[in-house]
């Protein structure tokens, strides 16, 4: 019988998969427990449609993360701290920080998971991050780190 998966099911397949399941296992398990519906063509029409809007959704996401990444990459972040007289920071610049200034001083809301930092930064100057907004988009934002 096909039937289409409503969830993951371990061992057998993902979410929005059409699979063939042994009928007394779609009967008594599958469809009881509305792991999956019958693949008829009503459900078939639906599963398209529903993979059409995530795929347009994704388009847009990512035409969107591209249009950001071209506007970080023109412009410098400065973030004011304190530093000793060589240089060192006291604590660090973290991407939590980084995210928050970038709200702040430019409006440009980005998740603080999606910046690249490999350890916070300790010392002042000049530093290039690398942004990961979408899959298969990245971005490199210029940091200026400003001891005061």
């Amino acid at each position: 019988m096909k039937v289409i998966l409503l969830e993951n099911v371990k061992g057998v397949g993902k979410k929005d998969e059409i699979i063939n399941a042994n009928d007394g296992y779609a009967r008594n398990f599958l469809l009881p427990k509305k792991l999956a519906v019958e693949a008829n063509n009503q459900n078939l029409a639906k599963l398209k449609s529903k993979q059409e809007s995530n795929e347009h959704k994704k388009m847009t996401e990512k035409q969107e993360a591209e249009d950001l990444a071209k506007k970080l990459e023109k412009i410098i972040l400065k973030i004011q701290v304190k530093a000793g007289e060589n240089g060192k920071i006291f604590g660090g610049v973290t991407a939590k920080e980084i995210a928050e200034q970038l709200q702040k001083q430019h409006n440009f809301k980005v998740d603080k998971k999606k910046i690249d930092l490999k350890e916070t930064i300790k010392q002042t100057g000049m530093f290039t991050i690398d942004l990961k907004l979408c899959e298969g988009v990245n971005a490199k934002l210029k940091i200026h780190i400003i001891g005061g």
